[in-house]
Order: structure tokens, then sequence, then C-alpha cells
């Protein structure tokens, strides 16, 4: 048998480990843990779920080595707890079982640590949050420790690491090296980028160290070389030792290329994976490099591996973006790395490697790079994705039994709540017909369908709306569901996902503005200047996509700030953007009226005009709750989702919806 892509399911082997593709699934930390702060069932349902899907390796991320010193923050797996052992073990046999290699990523923070002595009263948002908080998070802690000492580091004041400490943490790798084997692992992966530990003694901006640990290149290099003898003293010489490093930090207060191949080339042979990726953890503008925004093209990472490729011997994985097959086959075909390791699209669908491997890149869901996933992590500590509605749940989904009793399931809206609940209805036996009033399925988001950055969801709504068909849901289009209708086909089960219409707020000559879908759906109408009233994510977004168009853009907004998430990765990414377009704002600001050619505002200081050749107002939804109302006393089981109860996001949508259809039809007294 051929296959479609054989290079990236050609089976390597390093050591005493064979990996059975070039497809691993990056480091990702897991925060979803008791009080004890112990790995249990769920984190190991989770990474299971990834050697399930035929990833070669899982990495577990976020493994601290010393947890006095290196934490940065106080949930993460702590190497040196005895107390992990069980759980731990639990992880890595739930992955290795099923023929993936499970490894270790081992960590320490250093000057960017943070921890607390109270967990209970820590405040745990999300990467960003506000200094003061974070250094109030450090007052409760120690001591913040780097390889120089810092009056006012970003979390605090920093002191120079002592030579006996930096021996200490040296030494604390090798022991969470050889835990990590005794637990389980395959394979440790040591963290040596991304502005942490190893990446500070490595930097020529920060380690300006006099002694000889710091300063020249090679003294630079001595601490994280001593780290990489330390763990391969305690693991032996065939067990396989992958260390991550930024080929670049992305930024002029970190080093380039040059600099990344120069500490590449120092640890060539060393180790057995050099696994590049790119930017500093806790900076926004490299932030959303490190973790490509969704304004950044696919694979736009791999330039860095592929120059360190060109300089080393040992293989070479590059990570960021990384979503098609066809690219991750070319990466390698190419000899621009030897494997891809997938992060966010693992989260996304964690079976692309068996879907790959079977030829069927069509059915892979790709990641939208939402963010979704991070705004879980940091508000909840529990992953979550906007279209994979198990991720998260795994325990749970594993328990789940068959419906006792078939249905038949009307499914009013074809959105993707609607599309999502008609799908699962569908797999799980159920007699399902889908209504939808206009001529295509997808609902509002369609559009955004010409967005060049919202080209995943395009893909993802036409995805969804074939499976829906190959699941045997009968589709009706240009259809209403109406209470006479509804009464007419007498289903057992109404799943109501109208959704809401575009609320045009009551000012003066709204007439002359269009909503933001409109505008979406005839970008070309814009010519000049456009003035959008509203900085919501969808006034932000439409900003940002006119002025790619050429638009010179004006946002009025009401509050002070946008109403966004403000510690969310793709907020970074939009702020980022704002900037780059010298795209205009007016907060606190009020339009009195709508003009031909100008919007009236007025704030506390002035009235004033904005010229305008183009007025959108992207101010908020309207649920279409009554109508969705009208329908529940037509069936004996009825639900509402989506938009029609409050308008949110598709994350919302379609967990909720893949909820309720898996409930269809099972005994619950």
């Amino acid at each position: 048998m051929s296959l479609k892509y054989p290079k990236l399911f050609t089976p390597l082997s390093i050591g005493s480990a064979v990996f059975r593709n070039r497809i691993f699934a990056s480091p990702q930390g897991f925060y979803n843990v008791a009080k004890d702060n112990l790995p249990g069932r769920d984190e190991a349902a989770y990474f299971e779920r990834k050697a399930l899907g035929g990833f070669a390796s899982v990495c577990v991320g976020d493994c601290i080595v010393d947890s006095a010193t290196g934490t940065h923050y106080p949930f993460l797996i702590r190497m040196d707890d005895p107390s992990t052992l069980p759980g731990l073990s639990a992880v890595a046999g739930a992955v290795s079982r099923h023929g993936a290699i499970a490894s270790a990523e081992l960590s320490h923070a250093g000057m960017y640590a943070r921890f607390v002595k109270d967990p209970d009263a820590e405040m745990f948002g999300p990467e960003g949050n506000n200094e003061a908080h974070h250094r109030r998070e450090k007052a409760a802690g120690g001591t913040l420790y780097g390889p120089v000492a810092m009056a006012d580091g970003k979390y605090g004041e920093v002191e120079a690491m002592s030579e006996e400490l930096m021996l200490h943490v040296i030494d604390k790798f090798g022991r969470a090296a050889a835990w990590a084997k005794r637990c389980g692992f395959g394979m440790v992966t040591i963290h040596g980028g991304h502005g942490w530990l190893l990446a500070q003694f490595m930097s020529p901006f920060i380690n300006t160290r006099t002694d000889g640990w710091g300063g020249s290149f090679e003294n630079r290099m001595k601490f994280p070389l001593a780290v990489v003898d330390s763990v391969r003293k305690a693991v032996g010489p065939k067990f396989p030792i992958e260390i991550r490093l930024s080929g670049s930090e992305c930024d002029s207060t970190g080093y380039d290329i040059d600099e990344g191949v120069k500490i590449a080339k120092a640890l060539d042979q060393k180790v057995d994976i050099l696994h590049i990726s790119a930017g500093n953890h806790e900076f926004e503008k490299t932030f959303v490099i490190t973790h490509p925004s969704i304004f950044l093209p696919d694979g736009v990472n791999v330039k860095y591996a592929a120059e360190i490729k060109k300089h080393v011997k040992t293989p070479v994985a590059t990570v960021g973006a990384l979503t098609d097959p066809e690219m991750m086959e070319e990466i390698i075909a190419s000899g621009q790395a030897d494997i891809v390791s997938l992060g966010r699209q693992s989260i996304a669908d964690p079976d692309l490697p068996i879907k790959a491997r079977e030829g069927k890149n069509e059915d892979i869901d790709k990641c939208l790079r939402c963010t979704t996933c991070f705004c879980g992590a940091g508000e909840h500590r529990r992953l979550r994705c906007s279209i994979n509605p198990v991720i998260g749940n795994e325990v749970e989904e594993k328990m789940t039994s068959p419906p006792s009793k078939l249905k038949t399931v009307l499914v009013a809206g074809g959105g993707v709540g609607g599309m999502q609940a008609a799908l699962t209805a569908a797999r799980r036996g159920h007699d399902v017909t889908l209504c939808e009033k206009s001529g295509e399925l997808g609902g509002v988001l369609l559009c955004e369908s010409e967005v060049p950055f919202k080209s995943r969801l395009d893909e993802y709504i036409k995805r969804q709306a074939r499976r829906v068909r190959q699941a045997g849901v009968k589709v009706e289009l240009n259809t209403a569901v109406t209470p006479e209708l509804a009464n007419k086909l007498a289903p057992d089960v109404i799943v109501a996902a109208l959704g809401a219409v575009s609320a045009a707020p009551p000012i003066l000559g709204i007439e002359n503005a269009i909503s933001a879908e409109e505008l979406y759906r005839n970008p070309k109408r814009c010519k000049g200047n456009l003035v959008i009233l509203g900085g919501g994510l969808v006034g932000l977004e439409l900003a940002v996509y006119m002025a790619d168009l050429g638009c010179n853009v004006t946002i009025v907004e009401l509050a002070p700030v946008f109403n966004v998430d403000p510690f969310g990765m793709h907020t970074m990414a939009l702020m980022l953007k704002l900037e780059e377009h010298k795209i205009k704002t007016h907060f606190n600001t009020r339009v009195l009226e709508i003009k031909d050619e100008a919007v009236v505002c007025e704030n506390k200081e002035n009235r004033f005009e904005i010229s305008a050749d183009m007025t959108a107002y992207a101010t908020g939804q309207v649920a279409r709750r009554n109508e969705a109302l009208a329908l529940h006393d037509c069936a004996k089981e009825f639900h509402m989702l989506g938009d029609c109860i409050e308008p949110g996001n598709i994350y919302d949508a379609t967990r909720v919806a893949y909820s309720i259809a898996k409930d269809i039809g099972c005994e619950i007294y």
C-alpha cells in the first residue's frame, strides 16, 4: 500500500525509542488539577486522546524541576514531589499503551517565576494579567532568581543566582529527568526556549555575568550544557532527550536566528532532538509569534527550524501553526525539518495523524487559531476548543452510552450550533431533519467567508455542512420552522438554533449606516474613510479586515475600553494589528448623528465630526428568542441553544449543541 504522505509516516528510531511517524504533540500544560495539584484521571485521559489519535510522541508540558524557585503557576506539576508518582505514572501509561512515546517537558521559569504560599488566595488569570497582580503573587511567595540581578524585573526584584544555586538547579534537572523515566515516560523535553531560565542564560542581552557563567557565548552556554549533561547522566545514553529552543526571539530585545544557529550548533549531538520554536513567552509582541495568531500564515515559524537544520546533524523538529498534512509532508520531504510538532492543532483534532495516514485530509478539523483554548486554560484552568466539544471532557466521553431510544429530531436553524446538533444526533442514530430559512448552511458566519484571516472558519463551516449530509440528515433549505410546520412534521424533539440579528443602535440617521454583517458581505462598497460604531470583537476584526483592504478606519466606542477579553491572546494580536494599521479610536464617545459623509460625535470635552465615506455598526445582536420559544410546545422535548438564547461565540454554540444532542434518547430516570 502506498501512503499519501510517505515522509510524514516514516518511522524514526532514536536511542531505544521508535517513533511511529514524524508527527509529535508539542508540550502543553494541563491545569485542571485538584487542590493537591497532583495529576489525575482527567489529565491522563486528555493526553491519552492524542495517543489514540496516532501522534508519535505526546508531551506533558510545564513539569517544574525545582518547585521552590522555578514555578510560574502554583498548579503545575512538581517533579520534586514524590506524591506525583501515581498520577504521572498513570499519564505516561495512558499515552504509551497506545503506541506513542510519552515525554515530560522539564522547565524552570527563572526570573519569570511566580508562586504563592496560599494557592487558594490566587487569582488564576491568563497570561498577560496586569503587572500589579503579578507583583502581589510574587510578594506572597519567595525570591526571584535569574542569571543577573535586576532592580525591577517584570515581576519585581531579581537576585542573581549564586553558583551554588545554579549547581543545585542543574542537579534538579537531572533528578526530574530520572523521575520522569521512573514514572514511565519514554523521553524528556528540556525547555530551553520562550524566555525561561535556560533561555535567560543563553541570552546576550540578559546574561551579562562577569564570572564563568556569562558574558561570552561559551560562558552563556555553560549552564544549559551542564543541564543537558545532568539529564543525560540521569537517564542514560539510549534514552531520548529533546531540547526546546527559540530559533529567534523575534524582537530587538532578544537574540536573532544567527544566534539561534550558534546555540543549536553548541547543542548538536549532545541531545537527540532539537525542537525549534520562536519568540519569548513573556512579551506580547512575541507571544503571538510563539503561538501564531490568526493573522499569521500557516507554518510561519518553520523558517527558523529550516535554517538551523542546515547547520546540525541532530534531528530537528519544527512547530507553530501547522495544520495541513500537505505542508507537513513538504517540510520533511524538502529537508526543512525531520519532525513536525503540533500544539493547538492537536486540540482541534487529535485524530489528525490517523486521518492523514488514511489520506482523509478533507476530514481534518483545522485549528481556527481563535485562542479559545488559551482563554479556557487561563480563565477556568480547563482546556477547551471552539470546534472540538470533546476536549476537556474526555473522561465523560469515555462513559457515554448509546441512546436507549431513537427519536425523530427537528433542528431549526443551520448555523454552527444547529449543524453540530444535527450531526451529533444523526451519528447517534436518530432520524434528523435540519431546516434552514436561507439557501445555505452556515448561519451568520457565512458573511466572513472572504476574510483571509478567517479562511479556516470558512473551511470548517463547509466541512460541517458536508458532514451533516453524509450523516444522513435530511436538509431542508429555504425553509423557516414555524409552529405550523413543526406541528405538521410532529417530531419527538425540537432543537431551536435560530441565531440572532444585528442590532441597529437608536441613532439619528442610522439609515445612513450598514451593519457589520452587511459590510462583511460587500466589503468593496467601502472606499476611503470608514467609521465603525462599536469596539467589541466584531468591530475590531472588521476594522482590521477593512484596513487590510485599504480603508482609513476609525472606531467609536461608548465605553472607556474595548469590549473584549483584556487578557486574551487574540486581543493581543488585535491590538498589534490596530497599531500596525494606525487605526484611530475614540473612547467615551457617543454618536449623535450619522450623516451622508460624516459622523457627529460627542465626548466630555467637545462635540466633533469624523469624516466618513461609510459608517458601519457593530453594536451587538438581538436574539431570536421569541421565534424559538414559539416552538416550545410543538414537541414533547424542546431545547434552545446558541445565539437565540444569548448571542455568544462558536464555542458556546458548539459545546451546548453537542451535549444536548448527545442527551437525546438517554434514560435519566
